[in-house]
């Protein structure tokens, strides 16, 4: 698939570029006009959102949000229509409320609840997590990746892989976790309490290289190279720890 869409885009860039420029000089003759098989349907994405967020029309609503507090512990209740858009109507709702402000719990429920630990880290989900978390573009995180890369503080950020070779030796990437002020006492009880890295395996290899993990610690970094290596720390001991268990009440 990779050498398919390097000579197709390589022979068609170069075929409407020559083209192009020809039919159009006066606008084309230094640009290059690129193709890829990726590009029109992302372009298509792209424009759907465009749109949708262009024609979206804002509505006011109103909505009904009740808070207890006994000793210390706060409580927020819902409401289970969640909003309305009508103002009239909720407020007819609260003053039902004010003018009967006692409660009475009908009925508690308690289960338990786990929550997955993460995939092993690969190049797309570096650069989702590190936008919607760290606040910093593709382009920034990938450019700070690399720079970490050549320092020798993580593996190559470049990879498809979200498997661990079962060969790769995590326990000694673990260890070198120990010392840090942050997060050591995290990786002490992976190898420890929870008798050593178990992560969790994805379904893509590239066949090439490893899910990015850190190589050796440091805490001499400053700014957004300190927050991507924090991330991919935290990312990957948590990925080789165990599943959050906890109780939804």
């Amino acid at each position: 698939r990779m050498e398919l869409d390097l000579r197709i885009g390589a022979a068609f860039t170069r075929f409407q570029t020559m083209r192009l420029q020809k039919m159009f000089p006066n606008n084309l003759s230094d640009k290059l006009i690129s193709y890829g098989s990726c590009q029109f349907p992302t372009m298509g994405f792209v424009v759907e959102r465009y749109k949708a967020i262009e024609n979206f029309t804002s509505e006011p609503f109103w909505k009904l949000k009740v808070t207890h507090e006994v000793d210390g512990c706060k409580v927020d209740f819902t409401w289970k229509r969640v909003r309305l858009f009508h103002q009239m109507a909720v407020e007819v709702y609260k003053d039902i409320c004010m003018e009967n402000t006692m409660a009475r719990v009908e009925e508690c429920k308690s289960k338990p609840k786990n929550k997955w630990r993460p995939l092993p880290l690969d190049t797309v989900e570096l650069e989702k997590l590190a936008s919607r978390k760290l606040r910093l573009s593709a382009k920034t995180t990938m450019t700070i990746a690399e720079k970490l890369y050549t320092q020798g503080l993580i593996s190559y950020p470049r990879t498809e892989t979200n498997i661990f070779p079962k060969e790769m030796n995590l326990t000694s990437l673990v260890e070198a976790q120990t010392g840090d002020n942050q997060w050591g006492a995290f990786a002490g009880r992976i190898l420890g309490e929870w008798n050593g890295p178990h992560p969790r395996a994805g379904k893509k290899s590239d066949q090439a290289h490893p899910p990015i993990h850190p190589i050796k610690h440091t805490s001499g970094l400053q700014g957004d190279e300190a927050k991507v290596y924090e991330f991919i720390v935290r990312h990957f001991l948590a990925c080789v720890s165990q599943d959050a268990v906890g109780k939804e009440t």
